[in-house]
């Protein structure tokens, strides 16, 4: 039999903003499917009616789009195995529920969620299972008239499946090797719903990844104990042998003490765990984003790559090219991954600095002109180029470069108390003198001319530049001073310590 061509699937339910651990599941399976040359497919699960949110698979399509991880086939992208939205295959669900039914690997259930609340009060740790549906309303414990008098009459039910007690479960996991749990262990899920004629996540999950030839299931780790389940179901329905391999990815772990990564960790500590900004339709919160928090797409796909794997070298800094090449499934960590947010500051920083000063300056140039500076853009580019190294998020650069664009109106006390001394008004005066006489106002004429002059007058180089600073900045900050003059340009720069003179006096 010829090998099968890999295809993999992320499957999302719409039931509100995309958590950042299945961005890392998604990614992964990105990443699987490129480096076997196979298919990523995108499947919305939605099966669970009450709890579908509007907005919601819209907001996870422009995610993946904003992150750059494309998919195969799916909802909005087509394909040959549709529909990809689980809400759209209701008949295709029907005839494998009548499947489970006929082949005695399923029954019927009446029981109201009252009777089941009173079984569980009686009974502690009460089960549905082999040991107690014999005392159940269903197609078990009833005759056969009895049943069909119920569903005639318009009574509800659901569809379990028959788990027979007492035998290991073998899981062949890429990550975790063979995991072995005894059926008896589980209940007897329900698998289908006549309310509204939709089936649960187990059976519609098994039924779509094998009728859309999905040969591995990379998944969170918090679907390991659906896993026997659904080996289970796929022997019922005779398709051990195109059976996927599953493999369960570790969880997110709170960046400090224990338990899983939430959203009140960000809320905490100040980070998103959003890819983008999300607006509930119900509460009206809006929760932040990795996109308008200032993250680059690529920053965030690196940091995510790097939890829970790594490519057993020192390298950190990968593309999506590189990340293709050097993921291996099998060396992804079984235990927990502590999201280090402040290392995704760092990936973020060293991305910027990777950038072309172009780039960077797109982004920049928003956030002048929202503050109402409308600066030629090669400008713009020539500031983020002396600039960008400093900052690890493009909207740091606004309150550090201000001065580039707009001449302080006030001095920084603590500074002007430390850098402007005794005789500071009277060597500005000179300094000033000294610029107005150049024609040439480039960085290097600037520099050998003022050197010049400092040395030649026995001049103290650290007050001098001090001074100066703080005349065209206002404080004590900014690049290296021949930039900031030459950028300035020579009217500005005289306006500016003209000023400051009269200012400080």
């Amino acid at each position: 039999m010829s090998e099968r061509r890999v295809r993999v699937r992320f499957a999302p339910s719409p039931t509100g903003a995309l958590h950042i651990g299945g961005v890392r599941t998604a990614l992964y399976n990105y990443l699987f499917a490129r480096q076997h040359g196979g298919d990523l497919i995108f499947r919305i699960e939605d099966t669970d009616s009450g709890r579908f949110v509007p907005g919601a698979e819209e907001y996870i399509i422009e995610s993946f789009n904003w992150l750059g991880i494309k998919f195969d086939e799916g909802v909005s992208f087509g394909g040959n195995h549709g529909p990809y939205r689980q809400s759209e295959r209701r008949d295709i669900y029907k005839k494998y529920v009548q499947q489970l039914l006929d082949a005695d690997k399923a029954y019927i259930a009446f029981d109201t969620p009252e009777e089941l609340d009173a079984k569980r009060e009686s009974v502690k740790n009460f089960q549905y299972d082999a040991s107690t549906r014999m005392s159940m309303r269903n197609s078990l414990s009833l005759s056969a008239d009895e049943v069909q008098q119920l569903i005639a009459s318009g009574h509800q039910y659901v569809v379990r499946f028959k788990i027979e007690p007492n035998e290991d479960v073998h899981v062949n996991d890429l990550i975790r090797g063979d995991v072995v749990i005894n059926s008896s262990v589980l209940d007897d899920k329900v698998l289908y719903k006549s309310a509204d004629e939709l089936p649960t996540y187990h059976l519609a999950n098994i039924v779509d990844d094998h009728l859309m030839e999905v040969t591995h299931v990379i998944r969170g780790e918090e679907w390991l104990p659906s896993a026997p389940l659904h080996v289970l179901l796929y022997r019922a329905f005779g398709w051990a042998d195109t059976m996927p391999q599953f493999a369960h990815l570790p969880l997110l772990l709170k960046p400090d003490g224990k338990g899983k990564l939430s959203k009140r960790d960000g809320d905490r500590l100040g980070f998103p765990v959003f890819p983008l900004e999300w607006h509930d339709p119900k509460s009206g919160e809006v929760s932040s984003g990795y996109r308008e928090s200032g993250y680059l797409p690529e920053a965030v796909l690196n940091f995510l790559a790097l939890l829970g794997w790594n490519p057993g070298t020192e390298q950190e800094i990968m593309s999506l090219d590189e990340m293709v090449k050097l993921f291996d499934i099998t060396k992804c960590s079984k235990a927990g991954a502590k999201f280090d947010y402040v290392k995704g500051t760092w990936f973020n920083h060293e991305y910027i600095l990777m950038k072309s000063d172009e780039e960077i300056a797109r982004h920049f140039d928003e956030i002048l002109k929202a503050e109402g500076f409308d600066e030629p853009f090669e400008r713009v580019v020539q500031v983020v180029g002396m600039m960008k190294s400093r900052v690890n998020f493009a909207k740091e650069l606004m309150p550090l470069c201000r001065f580039f664009f707009e001449a302080p109106t006030e001095y920084d006390e603590k500074t002007a108390k430390k850098r402007w001394k005794e005789d500071s008004a009277q060597d500005m005066s000179r300094l000033a003198e000294v610029l107005e006489g150049l024609e040439d106002f480039s960085l290097e004429h600037q520099e050998s001319v003022v050197l010049k002059w400092i040395e030649d007058n026995g001049l103290h180089m650290g007050n001098i530049m001090n001074a100066w600073r703080l005349t065209l900045v206002g404080e004590g900050k900014g690049p290296h001073m021949f930039d900031i003059s030459a950028f300035l340009g020579k009217e500005e720069t005289l306006r500016r310590m003209r000023r400051a003179i009269e200012v400080l006096g």
